[in-house]
């Protein structure tokens, strides 16, 4: 079997400042950008792995979620428990300085794990959480 990752999604409660910072802070090339309904969704992803993306989406956009769905959603998202993601980097030290330096919200400096790995964690702008783990 060959299947690989194409995309992953994200939720966004402002389109502008998430494509600020995953294109301007973590160096994501803007994809795709397709407006529906007052709403948008951007494709961003790293430019040296075109097959690899993110679709920044508007939450509950789904019309099968409910209202009191839509309200756990929003929720969650303000907690920054909603949705995650994890990206690696082989310099964790300058990454982390680049999103420091970017006024992105830290979480984590970057740290030894107990089961092995050397990560750090970030927010983007809806409060998903980012972690960048080193590769070795």
């Amino acid at each position: 079997m060959d299947i690989t990752i194409h995309a992953t999604f994200l939720p966004h409660t402002d389109p502008e400042a998430s494509l600020a910072f995953y294109r301007d802070t973590l160096g994501f090339e803007l994809r795709n950008d397709v407006g529906y309904g007052g709403m948008r969704w951007l494709t961003v992803g790293p430019p040296d792995q075109p097959g690899t993306s993110i679709v920044l989406h508007p939450p509950a956009a789904d019309p099968g979620i409910t209202d009191e769905e839509r309200r756990t959603i929003a929720e969650m998202m303000a907690k920054g428990t909603y949705a995650i993601i994890t990206l690696a980097t082989k310099d964790l030290d300058g990454t982390f300085e680049r999103l420091q330096a970017g006024d992105a919200e830290v979480v984590q400096e970057p740290t030894e794990q107990p089961y092995g790995i050397r990560d750090c964690a970030f927010r983007d702008p809806a409060g998903n959480l980012i972690r960048i783990n080193e590769l070795r």
